[in-house]
């Protein structure tokens, strides 16, 4: 993982360096805004950057989301500076960490944001047969096309794929291709240089010269533009390519993977995708099941996403029952191993007893009864007290929409602003939450800031 750190950190800069670095994390270190812009700028890479909360914290994210360098900021200040923290969150910081650092905390921050869990869990032969191939050809460099329906894992798998590689030790870069414009598509690939079109304010290196030395996955590959295509089956040719705005070719090394949720062999026979890009890109395909053909994935998979969101929220960890693995077993899973991870997620907050039980787990195909919707709204202010550190007692005085709005922002915190997976855990509409943070915002509550990549979960 790399972290940039941006300022002095109140004098702690070495403490929060030493911590970062005992946890596996690369340093760079910045005197300050500009400083980590021209870091970043020039494609040197961050995962995750620590700022200190004295330096002008809203300049910084309002530059990044206008050049769309996608990087999770954490603030820091001295001591438990509550105004401090505040104006942090409300400039677009994920997280406050007061200093000095604790290195528990640091450890949990860097894990949390950086989503660098690339544990794959499986037990299904359907599934081992994928795990053999994908170790076997991870070490070369030939290009790898991973296919599969939404939320089967493919970038993890393509994670999976880079630490098994010759080039674990060098970057790790991922482009979502269906997220981004067409006309900025380009740019955020190959970069550009200063004043190459309205808002190339300075030089910035892309995401080809980014990954030097490293491999870089192109998620979603087949809703590329066919414009863009051409130009990169000519950077995958020659191993080159050209920043927007100039015309000197820059060498690049990088191993290319990419993803689709698509039948790439049928959207090529339509016209869809470039068949000699195709070709480039699928040296190896890799198809990843769907859940509901790895039957023997789901209860394994079930009790790992009960552990981490036990740990996770600070409740008590709670064992599956034997009816509970049963109808998650029954079930078709048509959201894969993502729906499968925010149902388990669901169902920790809401358990009430000694285990998990089929009541609080809520599948589309089975709404609450009204009966256990009073147990499962027990259990899930049992859950938010808990993770409070205020025990039930501590809810009582309060109305319900008051504890209904410490759940939400509580578990919207958990999610790290992320409305989407917020959303899934709370099993409220999209819509339902944005008008309720919308309302809570109006009402002078602190509400943590979108999460990046909003909707993109960690087994996309």
């Amino acid at each position: 993982m790399r972290l940039l750190i941006i300022g002095t950190l109140g004098g702690q800069v070495g403490a929060a360096s030493k911590i970062a670095l005992a946890r596996g994390a690369k340093v760079n270190l910045v005197d300050g805004v500009q400083g980590g812009l021209d870091f970043l700028r020039a494609g040197r890479g961050a995962d995750l950057v620590l700022v200190d909360v004295m330096e002008d914290l809203g300049a910084l994210i309002q530059s990044l989301e206008a050049e769309r360098i996608n990087v999770p900021v954490v603030a820091c200040g001295v001591g438990n500076d509550t105004q401090a923290a505040v104006r942090a969150i409300k400039a677009g910081a994920k997280e406050y960490i007061p200093l000095p650092p604790d290195a528990d905390l640091i450890g949990a921050v860097l894990a949390a944001v950086a989503e660098e869990d690339t544990h794959l869990i499986f037990h299904d032969p359907r599934m081992a047969d994928v795990m053999r191939m994908a170790d076997q050809v991870a070490p070369s460099d030939a290009s790898i096309l991973i296919t599969g329906a939404s939320g089967t894992g493919k970038e993890m798998m393509a994670r999976y794929l880079h630490l098994k590689s010759k080039r674990r030790d060098g970057p790790f870069v991922a482009v979502n291709c269906a997220a981004i414009p067409e006309n900025l598509l380009e740019s955020e690939l190959f970069g550009h240089e200063k004043g190459a079109f309205t808002g190339a304010v300075a030089r910035r290196i892309g995401k080809f010269e980014e990954a030097n030395g490293g491999t870089l996955l192109l998620d979603e590959i087949s809703e590329m533009d066919p414009r863009l295509q051409a130009k990169l089956l000519r950077a995958i040719q020659e191993r080159e390519i050209d920043r927007v705005g100039s015309n000197k070719p820059v060498r690049v090394d990088v191993r290319i993977l990419a993803t689709s949720n698509r039948d790439m062999q049928q959207f090529v026979a339509s016209g869809g995708f470039r068949e000699d890009l195709y070709f480039r890109l699928n040296v190896v395909g890799l198809a990843l099941p769907p859940l509901a053909e790895r039957p023997g994935d789901v209860a394994a998979l079930a009790r790992h996403f009960s552990a981490k969101y036990a740990d996770a929220n600070g409740v008590p960890a709670r064992p599956l029952s034997q009816d509970a693995l049963a109808k998650l077993t029954a079930y078709h899973w048509p959201g894969n191993v993502r729906e499968l991870e925010n149902t388990i997620h669901r169902s920790v907050l809401l358990a009430n007893g000694p285990e998990i039980t089929p009541d609080v787990i809520l599948l589309n195909s089975s709404p609450l009864s009204p009966g256990a919707a009073v147990q499962a709204s027990h259990g899930a202010a049992q859950a938010y007290a808990a993770a409070a550190g205020g025990g039930v007692e501590g809810m009582v005085g309060k109305t319900v929409s008051e504890v209904e709005r410490e759940l939400i922002i509580n578990t919207l915190s958990h999610c790290l602003g992320n409305r989407t997976h917020a959303a899934n855990i709370l099993g409220i509409s999209i819509r339902t939450l944005r008008n309720k943070l919308k309302q809570y915002t109006e009402d002078g509550f602190s509400v943590p800031a979108p999460g990046a990549g909003e909707g993109d979960l960690s087994t996309a």
